[in-house]
């Protein structure tokens, strides 16, 4: 499985959290988005989506999540850019912060099937 993650870089307990709930390899493909706020978000994401390196038929066929931006204007842009790459809205790493423990630190919450989401949403039209 290939973690295109435009955060922090996993710690080896996020990666072997995602192996254990895909029941598949990590690859994690780290591309941090350090974004300019004077230029347009759309044209930073297709930057940073143009960055994985990936051919269009990687897009379309290979097994991926995304680990979004953190700032939400540049998620979404990522997103709908990941959408029109891949043909349907990728499968989502949440990091949520670990309770009561000094330093902070985070672990993975879930994956969010994106796809599902939307076509669950279509039921309520």
């Amino acid at each position: 499985m290939k973690i295109i993650n435009y955060t922090h870089a996993l710690t080896a307990e996020q990666a072997a959290a995602i192996k254990s709930i895909t029941g598949q390899p990590v690859e994690e493909v780290h591309i941090p988005a350090h974004l300019d706020h004077a230029r347009p978000f759309a044209e930073q994401a297709r930057e940073l989506v143009d960055a994985a390196g990936l051919t269009p038929a990687a897009w379309q066929g290979q097994p991926l999540l995304v680990i979004p931006p953190a700032l939400a204007p540049a998620a979404v842009a990522v997103l709908a850019e990941l959408h029109g790459r891949m043909g349907y809205w990728p499968a989502t790493v949440r990091i949520r912060p670990v309770a009561g423990v000094l330093p902070p630190q985070y672990e993975v919450a879930e994956i969010i099937n994106l796809q599902a989401c939307r076509d669950e949403a279509r039921t309520r039209r």
